[in-house]
């Protein structure tokens, strides 16, 4: 069978495109700002992302058409998405499985784009990979996050507590998961627009 590669996909606002290392001032100020890392760590130093960066440009040869996108509007690096492979015994099995996951500079919050993006990738995952189940992970105190995998078709899974060298404030809440299902998305998913390359005239 031929090799599956990353795509570039395209929302209403969004280019996505896989990440590269074009993109990597982008992830040096998100992972800067200590709002951006609230439920995720401490912020971190530009040494810290390029190693983060080479481990993300890695996850897109673990499993063909997997990996992390660079979110574009209008040109600008606004943030990254996910779809990786399950890292840990208790989130299940590699095959036909994925984690979803976002991060946005915070001068594009609360603009829709995270959600924007998610549904894309949920899109992408189901139609165009052929997974069976796409699954999103947080902090249970991230409110936020929470919402935006509701709106984007995710129902609550479970609460689960996991051990860190140092947890974050409200950590003893724990972790929570949400997730759709393959049937669940075919079930109730909103008719597709599909929104052709500029210059390609929709052909």
């Amino acid at each position: 069978m031929p090799l599956v590669t990353q795509a570039t996909l395209w929302t209403a606002r969004i280019q996505l495109v896989p990440l590269g290392d074009d993109h990597l001032e982008g992830e040096v100020q998100l992972d800067a700002d200590p709002e951006v890392m609230r439920y995720l760590g401490r912020p971190r130093q530009r040494a810290e992302v390029e190693q983060a960066h080479r481990r993300r440009i890695a996850t897109a040869s673990v499993v063909p058409g997997l990996g992390f996108w660079a979110g574009l509007v209008a040109g600008s690096f606004v943030g990254w998405w996910i779809l990786q492979p399950p890292e840990r015994a208790d989130q299940g099995p590699v095959e036909g499985q994925a984690e979803l996951g976002y991060r946005l500079l915070r001068r594009y919050w609360r603009q829709g784009l995270a959600s924007e993006g998610a549904r894309e990738l949920i899109r992408h995952g189901f139609a165009d990979l052929g997974l069976h189940r796409i699954f999103a992970e947080t902090m249970a105190v991230n409110l936020p996050s929470r919402a935006t995998m509701a709106a984007v078709g995710l129902d609550y899974v479970r609460t689960f507590h996991l051990d860190f060298d140092a947890p974050l404030p409200g950590s003893e809440h724990g972790e929570v998961e949400y997730a759709i299902t393959r049937q669940e998305w075919l079930a109730n998913r909103p008719a597709v627009v599909r929104h052709p390359v500029p210059g390609t005239h929709g052909i």
